[in-house]
């Protein structure tokens, strides 16, 4: 097993552990840029807390983000372009979800996607306060671990329609903050993380998790109290965050 693999599955058993709730069943699915133009992603239909390298599928990356420009593809040619995309024939059909991972593996520094469902995050998700959360900024860490803020995706059709949005709201949010988000906030879908090493991805996944349960709380007593802009920059900005999140790989 070569190492790219072997730490996205430690990734995905991180991810899928039962007692953090940020999936269930076949829920979520991550995946990781290879050499060449390959990337590798969950299978369909596979659990993350138990993944195996023969429910990883490696796929031709050129082949998965042109579907990303076709018009009007019915869910039948885009199963069969997902198919015709693997670099193994034998090998599993790869999470409908490839698609947005396949275009978030090719901005800079990204070499891990995870997305999830947590339930903390998605009480938050599935309200009106969506935005909020994924736009503004309540304690130090969230900045540190989430960056300052998070790209929002208002809700899309997973799949293709999903895809799309991804790919047009984060361009958006790369010109204008001129970095590559550390979060997606997906409205009553989940969250996605990139980062360079799997431990930037699940650092991401906790925190926001821990930060929407938050934001609940807070919420529910009359908050929450949101940071100030110039806080969350100084936050994002200080040497000494900076060196923390080196020694922290995130």
């Amino acid at each position: 097993m070569n190492e790219p693999i072997a730490a996205l599955l430690e990734l995905s058993h991180q991810i899928g552990r039962e007692d953090r709730q940020l999936a269930l069943l076949g829920e979520g699915n991550t995946s990781t840029r290879l050499s060449g133009r390959q990337f590798a992603v969950k299978a369909s239909g596979s659990c993350l807390a138990t993944l195996s390298e023969a429910e990883v599928t490696v796929c031709d990356l050129d082949k998965v983000l042109a579907l990303l420009d076709r018009k009007a593809v019915p869910d039948a040619r885009i199963d069969a372009a997902l198919l015709e995309a693997r670099v193994d024939a034998a090998a599993k059909k790869p999470s409908v979800e490839a698609m947005f991972h396949a275009w978030l593996l090719t901005l800079e520094g990204v070499h891990f996607v995870g997305h999830c469902h947590p339930v903390t995050a998605n009480q938050v998700l599935c309200s009106p306060r969506a935005r909020d959360f994924a736009e503004r900024r309540m304690f130090p860490d969230e900045v540190v671990c989430c960056g300052p803020a998070s790209v929002y995706v208002p809700y899309a059709d997973p799949g293709l329609l999903l895809a799309r949005e991804i790919r047009e709201r984060t361009a958006a949010f790369v010109k204008e903050a001129g970095q590559v988000p550390r979060l997606i906030v997906l409205q009553n879908h989940g969250l996605v993380a990139l980062g360079a090493t799997p431990t930037a991805v699940l650092a991401a996944l906790l925190m926001a998790s821990k930060a929407a349960a938050i934001f609940a709380g807070a919420a529910a007593i009359g908050g929450p109290n949101f940071l100030l802009p110039q806080q969350v920059q100084r936050i994002a900005g200080r040497p000494d965050e900076a060196h923390r999140q080196r020694e922290l790989r995130i």
